[in-house]
């Protein structure tokens, strides 16, 4: 059974939409284009989005339905929005990074799910360096052993 959608959808003035980028007209209310936004092609605003004045989105980026971007967020390519959130004005959302909880405004995220874009560059150092503090945690581990044995030796 197809439900069928009576809400609208608003573009407001010098918003640029490109090519194969999809807006989905409301199911009630209305999905909103802010003034001046720019949509790169194959875009996708879901139903019921509002976007804010002066948002960014670049190719193969979207925003599930119902979800609400505050003004001047920008979208890296490849990037997304699960629904029913709120981004928070001036957001950053980095390539291929999927936000799947509320930012706050001015939040810069990257990732899968995304995180603070500092908080990302320090857990990317880390994971380079893995097998390097595997082995020397190894390594600690068994002088933690030996030194836990001397020590029962002369306890006991």
């Amino acid at each position: 059974m197809k439900l069928e959608h009576a809400g609208r959808v608003v573009i407001e003035d010098d918003v640029e939409i490109g090519a194969n980028s999809t807006v989905d007209r409301a199911a009630l209310g209305e999905t909103l284009i802010g003034e001046g936004s720019k949509i790169d092609n194959l875009v996708m605003i879901a139903h019921g989005v509002k976007l804010g004045p002066g948002a960014l989105m670049a190719a193969q980026s979207g925003i599930a339905g119902s979800t609400r971007v505050g003004k001047c967020s920008t979208w890296a390519g490849q990037s997304g929005a699960s629904g029913h959130l709120e981004i928070g004005d001036g957001a950053i959302i980095a390539a291929k990074t999927a936000v799947l909880k509320d930012l706050p405004a001015g939040a810069f995220v990257i990732g899968i799910p995304a995180v603070e874009h500092g908080s990302w560059k320090r857990m990317r150092a880390s994971l380079n360096r893995l097998p390097e503090l595997r082995q020397e945690i190894s390594k600690l581990r068994s002088r933690l052993e030996r030194l836990e044995a001397l020590l029962d030796k002369e306890e006991g």
